[in-house]
């Protein structure tokens, strides 16, 4: 809760706070103890004409009257220091009733849950809030042992817990299970200090039911470890990526593909990882898309190459991210139908293509020369560069070779370039 949160809080109640100027000018007040700032000013007045703040015992809150109404003050003597000039403070008004304790009224209303309790565990104060907890009444709860409120297993650890507190003098801050009213387990949060009521030292503590906040918490860190578990034990290719293309996060089957440890993985630019073909550019185009948040998801095709320059075609589902800042702070990138790997096809000249067409149709070298108006030394020449070029040994290997690759269409008679714009034109 910060600074305005609590000045939001104090707005209702019957509490005045203030902060005043080194000549008890009020510069700032709230609260609904006083109508206006003038109240508070003469108020202010009347505290310092009693001796102020040096009335009581450093910031030890005290007493005092004003028009006919009864504070607990609690205005702390702020010295000359650097930035300390003025003061602060707070007056709750009590009720002229001889079992109020000063803070009862505004710790009442509070939310949270608070509670005091002696020495040896007997409740001398409770709030709303605490006996709600148990399904009670904070008159129930007053004046009884915690052996009579708590579950037996806590009592021990929750007495140790209040003589550390007495002991070191400090708050500590603590957590603790206990049985909700429709029997299902709860958690609170807060702390545990040292109070003094009356002539004796206590236990106070003040808690704020966090068990909606600490399922949520469970279930995403669940969701969490489920998202991992899939992204590394599903056989996909899960690739998390930030709003700039870069690897932020990778499953370890993506690694596997690529040929590439995943340390080396994560913060590298997606578009290393990617062919130069048609499909990049179309990616792009997506990609752009779902950054602007024009798209929330795609899907599309891109071609991977590995650290040895292999490729491999994938469809790729991308889904976009939103964080708790505005616009998307990743997308999710996940490879499925993933192809075989295969080298990528060199660079030919037309006349490499139209010699593999011609040698896939059965066609001898002096056919192919004759066929295209080469010499024969030529025609040798082209063969043995395309040997070279497509790590074929044999003219079997060659033909098998330029089909893998996708040189020459499958699918086609006489052979021809996959590429070819014409169905009668080789190349």
């Amino acid at each position: 809760m910060d600074e305005a949160d609590f000045k939001a809080l104090l707005a209702p109640l019957a509490v005045s706070w203030w902060e005043a100027d080194s000549g008890l000018g009020v510069v700032d007040s709230g609260g609904a103890a006083f109508d206006d700032r003038r109240a508070t000013r003469r108020f202010l007045e009347a505290l310092h004409a009693d001796g102020g703040p040096s009335g009581a015992s450093g910031c030890v809150p005290y007493r005092a009257s004003f028009e006919g109404r009864t504070f607990h003050v609690h205005w702390p003597e702020l010295g000359g220091g650097p930035g300390r000039h003025g003061s602060r403070g707070v007056a709750i008004e009590v009720v002229d009733r001889p079992d109020d304790d000063p803070y009862a009224t505004f710790a009442d209303l509070a939310p949270a849950a608070a509670f005091v309790r002696d020495a040896t565990g007997r409740y001398l104060w409770a709030n709303h809030a605490y006996a709600h907890l148990y399904g009670t009444t904070r008159d129930a709860v007053i004046g009884r042992h915690l052996a009579d409120v708590d579950e037996a297993g806590d009592i021990t650890r929750f007495l140790a817990l209040d003589q550390e507190v007495l002991t070191r003098g400090r708050p500590v801050r603590h957590t603790l299970t206990y049985r909700r009213v429709d029997g299902c387990p709860g958690r609170a949060a807060g702390y545990r200090f040292p109070v003094r009521w009356g002539a004796a030292r206590c236990i106070a503590g003040i808690y704020v039911d966090v068990t909606d906040y600490a399922q949520v918490l469970d279930q995403r860190h669940q969701a969490e470890a489920d998202l991992q578990a899939l992204r590394d034990h599903s056989g996909l290719l899960c690739v998390r990526l930030t709003p700039d293309g870069r690897v932020s996060e990778a499953g370890t089957v993506v690694a596997d593909v690529l040929r590439i440890r995943l340390s080396d993985l994560i913060g590298l630019p997606a578009d290393t990882l990617l062919a130069r073909t048609p499909e990049r550019s179309a990616l792009h185009r997506v990609w752009d898309d779902l950054i602007s948040g024009r798209r929330r998801s795609a899907r599309t095709c891109a071609v991977l190459v590995d650290r040895d320059g292999r490729r491999r075609r994938a469809r790729i589902h991308l889904s976009t991210v939103c964080g708790t800042t505005p616009g998307v702070s990743g997308v999710w990138a996940v490879g499925t139908h993933l192809g075989l790997p295969h080298q990528a096809r060199p660079d030919l000249t037309a006349a490499q293509v139209r010699i593999l067409a011609l040698l896939a149709a059965g066609h001898s070298n002096a056919d192919i020369a004759a066929k295209l108006r080469l010499s024969r030394q030529t025609v040798d020449y082209h063969l043995s560069r395309l040997r070279a070029l497509l790590d074929a040994a044999t003219r079997p290997a060659l033909v098998a070779r330029a089909y893998v690759l996708g040189i020459l269409s499958p699918q086609t008679w006489p052979p021809r370039s996959a590429t070819a714009a014409h169905p009668a034109s080789p190349v």
